[in-house]
């Protein structure tokens, strides 16, 4: 069944969607997007994807072309007009068709290229691999340096995944310096005893809004919140290992490298935390 998809004001079936092939986001990769989840019908964190969203274009120098009530009505529309209860909305904003190609900015007056669709993924929440764990690899972090950046550049971390895949795992951690970054799409995280330990903020990692929620919960659930850099070693000698993002939402971690970390099987603040940040998510959901 054909998915109904929003392109530049219209809603259509996704047969008649176009894009320029001068589009800046076809040819420079630039743009940028947010990936917010649905549960019950419903948009989970869509407070923090649209201030992310408007970081990101600021960045860019791109004008947002939306109020955040505008977003808003078309994400429900969308969601709405696909019948989503569980899955995500992709939204992409890319700088537009300037009329050709050239490597310096097109007029501020260009107009963006703005596209949204949904993606159906029955049993989001209640995902096996949550009670099983992920397994990861590590990879080297040969990516930009502005990462707390959401653009579409995502190439390296689909090289990355690809790897994770030939080895047989379900995902790679990036590591520059010695240190652990994040994962391909999703920030990084061990836990020793009762402290949560994550990389801190900065341009070298997405500033995540799911990463943002679940320290929030763990603060108020009384857990200690470490935010500094760890290596591979570290982690694999950990009590427990996770990832957080907006369509994984707390994924446990029980392998890297090959290695077991803490006994090999998923954690119990991993899975609390998981718990936390869906019922959580669930009760403030738009």
């Amino acid at each position: 069944m054909s998915r109904t998809v929003y392109v530049n004001g219209d809603y259509m079936p996704e047969e008649e969607a176009k894009v320029s092939v001068f589009d800046r986001g076809f040819l420079m990769a630039d743009g940028v997007y947010e990936v917010t989840s649905v549960l019950g019908g419903k948009l989970i964190d869509f407070d923090g994807h649209s201030k992310r969203l408007a970081r990101s274009l600021t960045e860019l120098e791109m004008t947002n072309p939306h109020s955040d009530a505008e977003w808003l009505a078309i994400h429900r529309e969308v969601v709405a007009r696909n019948g989503i209860d569980e899955g995500m909305v992709y939204l992409q904003v890319t700088r537009g068709n300037p009329g050709d190609r050239d490597f310096a900015y097109p007029p501020a007056d260009t107009a963006p290229t703005v596209v949204l669709f949904t993606q159906a993924k029955p049993g989001l929440a209640d995902s096996p691999a949550a009670k099983t764990g992920w397994r990861v690899i590590s990879v080297p972090d040969i990516r930009w340096h502005r990462r707390d950046i959401k653009t579409v550049q995502l190439l390296y971390p689909s090289m990355a995944k690809m790897a994770a895949k030939k080895a047989g795992v379900d995902d790679a951690w990036l590591v520059e310096d010695g240190f652990v970054t994040e994962g391909t799409s999703n920030n990084a995280y061990i836990v020793k005893g009762n402290k949560i330990i994550t990389r801190a903020l900065s341009s070298d990692i997405l500033h995540g809004i799911t990463r943002a929620a679940v320290l929030r919960f763990a603060k108020e659930a009384q857990m200690e919140v470490e935010e500094r850099n760890f290596t591979i070693d570290e982690a694999q000698k950990a009590d427990e290992a996770f990832i957080t993002s907006a369509s994984a939402f707390v994924m446990p971690v029980v392998e890297i490298d090959g290695a077991a970390v803490g006994t090999g099987a998923v954690g119990r603040v991993a899975t609390r935390m998981r718990e936390i940040y869906l019922d959580e998510m669930r009760k403030a959901a738009v």
